[in-house]
């Protein structure tokens, strides 16, 4: 009898079935090398295999297989088939997210696959070498390799900064410490410079003689009200906590719990290079057994994690961003998702458009273990579904310790302008207080939601405004780096001209302000004041951030500027000031979760402020004093705000009482693409009716030179969103039998963020 096996490619296509040769034993979840067209061989996943031969003249066979143990258990296997499902997307495309690089090699012959990929490294220890520990002879050193090999410079001196020898590299970089591949280490053990040794890596699953901080009586009626809800028979509970309150001392017991049972546990942040401190702290307690998985991760390390979490026993612990989901956790009990209200968890490019704190709730029910979701302010979904019983929940209403809420001043400023109280882009107000706590030795954050110098440059004489030739945008405007004009949609860059390109007449202004413009600005006001900023533009890259935050953590800085990255993860004790500069920017936004953003933006910042006994003051600069969301904030009522939005939401239809997905149509030629974006909204209204709203054009309605449109259907919490999405493919593959339509780009996004 014949055997054929369905068989996942990385590509945005169904299974394909391949027939496997007689002498080839494959069983399913294994990865084999196949091959797709007439020259290209790819990596697949052995899906299911059966005996029903395709109604196909010629089938190719299955080339080989590349590793023998399965790289998928049953439960990742439901996972990927959720996600394809739900988020409207292919195994294939699930599969690309899901599995590192390395364990997808493409190529035009077979033989390009790199077998020993697939096999458990061994990590290396790195450190100087002995010679290089005269001061001398290393100044020496690094004079040679600043000249003539950079990367090789910036690697060690990492390492010389490092100062001990048991910082490790998985493969080819010293995890979340040394920015380095493989190449570049290995010529600097060349040269002698460095040692590398090779050995196992040792997790002590069998210790948990875990050092454990002390609860406050709130903590541990917290952690007792959830360890009661598990054990009840609830699979997801939301742990509710103000701020300071100590949400993570109650991660850490649960944690421990688990990994002294064995388990294996997942704790997913928003974003892992914002959350140091966490991850820090948590080596300190579980050392070894921290395990971090993101994407500044090298491709090498990230297969390496993945292959020894493949053959692992259970005991680990990873901490990982949103991809870390699709780890092989043979033994998943707990998964624990950091800031759950964060948008950062939602994947938007490419498909899977998946939600991580969503596939974590399934996980959840996938393994038999259990989810916790943490939030100061959690999102309206999950809050109502705590509140209506569907998950467990705990609160945290009083910091932990000694620290004190900070006090939330409001500055209106248009009241300031016509007082003559506003400077540049500061009110009076802010203006004291930053003097006052600059007095006191203390430190300052200051917020704004914006990037850049300023948002855009014109001509005060005939209007011109500099604009992206790909998209229909204006360029933001870069002062560093020589001044340039940056389109934060596509990366086209430009120069800022000397003269108006239009009236070629008057010289261009800068209009609004940025992150960059409240630097300079701020440094100028305050002179003896050391000022940095922490956004996507003075991060370029890990090593960079670590020493911008380091500096702050160690008071080598006394003002920190900077948009929504400096809101996340961090506790710093001797921040006694927040200012958030624009909270209009946050309110007026045409979103229908703008108000709830705005709300929990702006509590998360304000919670930077007094994380010790002296408490902390926190200055919001608006003009518009009375919005209901601003007096939420000064209130830290999140109920109220959580009640007045989920009445709006109900009474226009909108998430958590319905679900949306989205539908974006690209293409270069704007009246085809509006001829299938009509054509398309009759076939759906047809069989939604009035639940379908457009087409309509986005805000932004060009992008890298593509016309966009878009559809948005509701549907209701009760229906069924599977046949909601089945009509929809349905109807997206007639309108594709239309050849006219074939190369109009549809993106289906499924519960859109």
């Amino acid at each position: 009898m014949s055997l054929y096996a369905d068989i996942v490619l990385p590509l945005a296509q169904p299974a394909y079935t391949y027939a496997v040769p007689e002498r080839m034993t494959v069983v399913v979840g294994q990865a084999v090398a196949v091959q797709f067209g007439p020259r290209k061989f790819y990596t697949g996943i052995v899906w299911r295999t059966h005996d029903r031969r395709p109604d196909f003249p010629r089938i190719k066979s299955v080339h080989r297989i590349l590793y023998p143990d399965p790289l998928l258990t049953a439960e990742q296997m439901a996972l990927w088939e959720w996600i394809a499902s739900y988020y409207m997307c292919s195994l294939g495309e699930v599969m690309r997210a899901a599995l590192p690089t390395l364990m997808k090699p493409s190529g035009e012959t077979e033989e390009e696959f790199a077998e020993e990929e697939f096999r458990p490294k061994k990590e290396v220890y790195v450190a100087l070498d002995v010679a290089l520990r005269d001061e001398e002879r290393l100044h020496e050193v690094f004079e040679k390799l600043e000249r003539r090999a950079p990367k090789q410079y910036e690697a060690l001196l990492e390492i010389a900064t490092a100062g001990d020898d048991t910082r490790i590299a998985t493969g080819e970089i010293a995890r979340r410490l040394l920015q380095a591949d493989y190449a570049v280490l290995q010529a600097l053990a060349r040269k002698g410079f460095i040692r590398q040794v090779e050995h196992e890596r040792r997790v002590e699953r069998g210790n948990s003689n875990f050092r454990l901080p002390k609860l406050s009586e709130h903590q541990v009626a917290a952690l007792s009200r959830l360890q009661a809800q598990f054990a009840s028979g609830k699979s997801t509970a939301l742990l509710q906590g103000i701020t300071g309150s100590g949400k993570t001392e109650i991660y850490i017991h649960l944690i421990a719990e688990m990994l002294s049972r064995g388990g294996d546990v997942l704790l997913l942040v928003p974003e892992i290079a914002l959350t140091a401190q966490l991850i820090d702290r948590m080596e300190r307690i579980f050392g070894s057994r921290v395990t971090p998985f993101h994407s500044k991760l090298t491709n090498r390390c990230r297969t390496e994690t993945y292959m020894r979490l493949n053959h692992s026993e259970g005991g680990e612990f990873v901490v990982g961003a949103r991809s870390a989901l699709f780890l092989p956790l043979k033994r998943l009990r707990l998964i624990i998702v950091d800031e759950e209200h964060d948008s950062s968890y939602k994947q938007s490019e490419p498909a899977p458009r998946y939600h991580a704190r969503d596939c974590a709730v399934m996980m959840a029910r996938l393994y038999g273990g259990h989810a916790l979701l943490g939030s100061a302010t959690p999102s309206l979904e999950t809050w109502l579904n705590a509140r209506i019983g569907k998950y467990g929940m705990a609160t945290l209403s009083e910091r932990y310790g000694d620290a004190r809420l900070p006090q939330i001043l409001v500055s209106d400023t248009l009241r300031a302008a016509r007082r003559g109280e506003r400077h540049s882009h500061f009110n009076k107000l802010l203006l004291d207080k930053i003097e006052e706590t600059l007095e006191r030795g203390e430190q300052v954050m200051l917020f704004q939601n914006r990037r850049g110098f300023s948002p855009y440059v014109t001509c005060t004489e005939c209007g011109w405004t500099a604009r992206c030739p790909s998209c229909n945008v204006t360029l933001t405007y870069h002062q560093r780096g020589g001044g340039r004009l940056i389109c934060h949609y596509c990366g086209h860059t430009e120069v800022v001209p000397v003269k108006c390109p239009s009236c070629k007449v008057t010289d261009v202004v800068s209009k609004g302000f940025g992150t960059e413009k409240i630097e300079e600005e701020i440094a100028r006001l305050f002179p003896e004041a050391r000022v940095a900023r922490l956004d996507r533009d003075s991060v370029t890259s890990e090593r960079a951030f670590r020493n911008i935050v380091a500096d702050f953590e160690q008071h080598k800085t006394d003002i920190l500027v900077g948009t929504q990255m400096i809101t996340k993860g961090f506790d710093f004790g001797g921040v006694s000031l927040v200012g958030i500069l624009n909270a209009d920017n946050l309110l007026n936004n045409p979103d229908f979760r703008a108000a709830e953003r705005a709300f929990q933006r702006m509590m998360q910042v304000a919670g930077r402020a007094g994380r010790r006994s002296e408490g902390g003051e926190v200055v919001i600069q608006t003009a518009e004093p009375t919005h209901p969301i601003i007096r939420q904030v000064v209130a830290g009522d999140y109920e109220s705000m959580a009640r007045e939005q989920l009445a709006e939401r109900q009474q226009f239809f909108y998430p958590p009482y319905a679900r949306l997905i989205a539908l974006t149509l690209r293409h270069r030629d704007p009246e085809l693409l509006r001829r299938a974006a009509g054509e398309l909204a009759a076939r759906l209204r047809g069989r939604f009716g009035n639940r379908l709203l457009g087409p309509m054009a986005p805000p932004v309605d060009r992008i890298r030179g593509e016309y966009l449109m878009n559809l948005l259907l509701k549907v209701e919490s009760g229906a069924s969103s599977a046949r909601a999405r089945e009509i929809v493919n349905g109807e997206l593959k007639e309108l594709f039998s239309n050849p006219s339509f074939k190369q109009i780009t549809v993106i289906a996004d499924v519960d859109p963020q």
